[in-house]
């Protein structure tokens, strides 16, 4: 999920260079969604490990 935020980044500012700045908003949109849904699907999984770190010992 986070190449697909890079890709839609990369996307994003090549088309507010050619001056696309619809585009640009949109993918730059999407791109922040997805880096969001990334870094909460991470700190669920970190909290899980130390949830089971902590049960195991």
């Amino acid at each position: 999920m986070l190449k697909w935020a890079l890709i839609f980044l990369v996307i994003s500012l090549i088309t507010g260079f050619l001056g696309f700045s619809g585009v640009s908003a949109a993918t730059a949109t999407i791109a922040r969604v997805l880096f969001a849904i990334a870094l909460i699907i991470f700190l669920i999984f970190v909290v899980l490990a130390i949830i089971a770190g902590n049960a195991i010992v």
